[in-house]
């Protein structure tokens, strides 16, 4: 952890009078914080509360990591931002939201976010890491790119009505994410938020146990999370916490794991397999299991009569936004419809992110549908890419 910093100004002292009064933090670890660096990847759902109260609590020197812009459907969980902000930089809107928060701070935004290229620099540079990223390809990414930077990672994640949080701390004796999971679940098993949801509120549950861990790491009070895991079921109120062994042999954090450059090849697919190019002008009786939006558009446009867009996303969804040639049949009907679907034409199956619309595709291939295909990234690549006038949600 940092070393301690000279005295703080009077008024500085006056805002942290609560933390203070802590025999567990007092002055010297309220000094403790205010020379910390905390990098904190992902200004969302969990990255904002986490944000928030680390900035609150006087983190010196605050760095938010994010490529992203402000959507209308981040609003219902992502406190930094506001209706304002829709079509900002995440980072832009988290930092003015921060330092209205905490003068006395210094914020660092990295617009570029975390990359293959950049992430073990980049943690170099912190004392702690945030997690607040949403997918699998980033959390392996960070929990290996930390620990060839031999920073501990505060772990957090949401899904629906449950959240997990944990410190990864090889440098610290405890294990890390790869000991947990060594690998990335099969393409499809796993939806994301954007695909299952997940209860707001629930996002300030988890953030704000990642920035409670992370003040404890930095100030040098309590048992941080190092080697264990908690769980919390916001349906029934409940809170567990489990014991993670250290993976002896683990690829990330054992004695055997990789030290030079990471490799872009363990982390570009970890959550999603190739997207296959395909030709609008295919006459071989071969159908990709998954194709891009813009190759969708490209087969569509150019034999309308062999292919079938089929939507299944649920009504509300299609509310929200819809490709008016579309078949819609909601995935959990499926199997009621099976008599109805053609065989003699190109099923181009679609839903929100390309999750359920990867399981339906799977699905029909066992029933013996051969000409059906997946789109990758669903709707939402399709506003993004193809038609950017389609409400994103």
């Amino acid at each position: 952890m940092p070393a301690a910093v000279p005295d703080l100004s009077p008024a500085e002292l006056a805002r942290y009078s609560r933390h203070l009064m802590l025999g567990e933090i007092g002055l010297a670890g309220q000094r403790r914080l205010a020379a910390a660096r905390v990098l904190i990847v992902g200004a969302g759902g969990l990255g904002s509360p986490a944000a928030l109260y680390l900035a609150a609590a006087g983190i010196g020197t605050l760095g938010i990591a994010d490529f992203d812009r402000v959507a209308d459907h981040n609003l219902q969980r992502q406190l930094l931002h506001d209706h304002a902000s829709v079509g900002r930089p995440k980072v832009d809107s988290a930092a003015d939201r921060l330092r209205a928060t905490n003068p006395f701070i210094r914020i660092v935004v990295h617009p570029e976010g975390v990359t293959v290229a950049n992430a073990v620099e980049l943690f170099a540079g912190y004392d702690v890491i945030v997690d607040g990223t949403d997918n699998f390809s980033s959390r392996y990414l960070n929990n290996d790119a930390a620990c060839r930077a031999g920073k501990p990672l505060v772990y957090g994640s949401v899904f629906k009505f449950d959240g997990q949080v944990s410190v990864f701390d090889p440098a610290g004796g405890g294990p890390c994410y790869r000991c947990l999971f060594p690998e990335a679940p099969a393409a499809g098993a796993v939806p994301g938020c954007g695909e299952a949801g997940v209860l707001g509120a629930l996002c300030g549950v988890i953030g704000s146990l990642q920035a409670l861990e992370t003040v404890k790491l930095v100030a040098g009070f309590g048992t941080p999370l190092r080697g264990r895991l908690l769980v919390y079921d916001a349906l029934n109120q409940n809170f567990q916490t489990f014991n993670l062994p250290r993976v002896p042999h683990c690829t990330a954090c054992g004695p055997a794991a990789a030290r030079g450059p990471l490799d872009p090849a363990r982390y570009a697919a970890a959550c999603a397999p190739p997207v296959q190019a395909v030709s609008a002008s295919m006459s071989e009786p071969e159908y990709p299991l998954e194709i891009s939006v813009a190759a969708a558009r490209d087969l569509r446009r150019a034999q309308p009569d062999r292919t079938v867009l089929l939507d299944v996303r649920e009504p509300y969804e299609l509310a929200i936004c819809r490709l008016p040639d579309a078949r819609a049949i909601p995935l959990r009907e499926i199997p009621d419809h099976i008599g109805d679907l053609p065989r003699d034409q190109h099923l181009l199956v679609l839903c929100h992110h390309g999750s359920r619309s990867l399981r339906v595709t799977e699905y029909l291939r066992d029933q013996g549908f051969a000409a059906v295909t997946n789109i990758a990234g669903g709707i939402d690549a399709w506003a993004q890419e193809i038609d950017p006038s389609l409400a994103r949600y």
